[in-house]
C-alpha cells in the first residue's frame, strides 16, 4: 500500500526521454494505481535503502492526463507517449513484454469511466434533491377512469 491509500497494480522499471537538450533515456521505478502513474529513482542493488522522499516521487494523475499514444516497437522495446490534458507529451520505453503501455491505457479507461458515472450519480441527485419531476409510470386518477 502506498502513502496516497491506493493500492500498487503494477510495479516496475521503465525509460522516460528526458525533456532536456539531448533527450537522455532515464530510468524510473513505475508504479501503476487506479490514480495514476507514480515515478521515481529505480532501486538502487545493495542493502534495501528507504524508500525515496515523497519530493523524488512524480505523479501523473489521471485527472490530467488526456490519453497513451503507441507506439512503435522496435527491437526489445515499445516506445509510448503518455499525453497530458494541458498538452505535454511525455516519452516513455520499455520491454514489450511487459505490456505497460496497455495496462496504463486500461487503467485510464477505468477511471475515466468512474469519474463518469460519479458525475451521473452526482446530477440524479441534484435532480431528486431539487423536487423535479420523476419521470415513471402514471397513474390516471379515479375521475378520469369513469
Amino acid at each position: 500500500m502506498l502513502e496516497s491509500g491506493c493500492k500498487a497494480l503494477k510495479e516496475g522499471v521503465l525509460e522516460k526521454r528526458s525533456d532536456g537538450l539531448l533527450q537522455l533515456w532515464k530510468k524510473k521505478r513505475c508504479i501503476l494505481t487506479e490514480e495514476g502513474l507514480l515515478l521515481g529513482p529505480p532501486k538502487q542493488p545493495g542493502p534495501p535503502a528507504a524508500e525515496p522522499p515523497a519530493a523524488k516521487i512524480k505523479e501523473l494523475h489521471f485527472s490530467n492526463m488526456k490519453t497513451v499514444d503507441c507506439v512503435e516497437r522496435k527491437g526489445k522495446y515499445v516506445y509510448f507517449t503518455v499525453v497530458m490534458a494541458e498538452g505535454k507529451e511525455i516519452d516513455f520505453r520499455g520491454p514489450q513484454e511487459q505490456g505497460w503501455n496497455a495496462e496504463i491505457t486500461l487503467q485510464l479507461v477505468q477511471y475515466k469511466n468512474r469519474q463518469a458515472m460519479l458525475a451521473v450519480r452526482s446530477t440524479r441527485q441534484k435532480q431528486q434533491h431539487l423536487g423535479q419531476p420523476h419521470p415513471g409510470p402514471r397513474l390516471r386518477s379515479a375521475s378520469n377512469s369513469a
